[in-house]
């Protein structure tokens, strides 16, 4: 899949590729820095940055277009039974938020797994009513944590498999 996302961005500049994918959810900062070395990018500062800025860029409209959209879009039962799912998904992998609410969501954000990330941590900040002040800074700080163990990992500086 990873090669197939490349394919479709190899037509953009690489920078412009790497903020992209960096949107994206499931890929997030996790695909995109690996990304920007596959395309020929070289400078680890501007991938991180370029990634972050791509990762956090829906997390403000997640947070607050998720509930105006919930509630419109349950009216259809389609969308009932869509949110119903993909609500109950995202409590049952962010029992740390509901746990450790603001480290929790930091920490769920900042681990580079598959079904964390800025994505489903800002759905869980909306489903666990955490205060968009507190949300927002707590996200940031995953992104940038996360951003820089994959950073890392891409580079060779730390290996997660030994």
């Amino acid at each position: 899949m990873r090669e197939q996302l490349l394919e479709y961005f190899e037509v953009l500049p690489a920078p412009l590729a790497v903020f992209l994918v960096a949107t994206l959810p499931v890929f997030e900062l996790r695909g995109a820095i690996p990304a920007g070395y596959a395309m020929g990018m070289t400078n680890p500062v501007v991938i991180y940055l370029l990634a972050v800025a791509g990762n956090f860029l829906p997390v403000l409209p997640i947070l607050l277009g998720l509930g105006p959209a919930e509630r419109y879009f349950r009216r259809f039962s389609f969308f009932d039974r869509f949110f119903t799912w993909l609500f109950k998904r995202t409590v049952s992998r962010s029992e740390v938020i509901r746990k450790y609410e603001s480290l929790g969501l930091i920490l769920f954000v900042a681990i580079p797994l598959p079904m964390t990330g800025a994505w489903t941590g800002s759905m869980a900040a909306y489903l666990f009513k955490l205060p968009l002040r507190l949300a927002v800074p707590c996200i940031i700080l995953g992104i940038l944590i996360a951003g820089l163990v994959v950073t890392l990992v891409s580079q060779g500086v730390i290996s997660l498999w030994n």
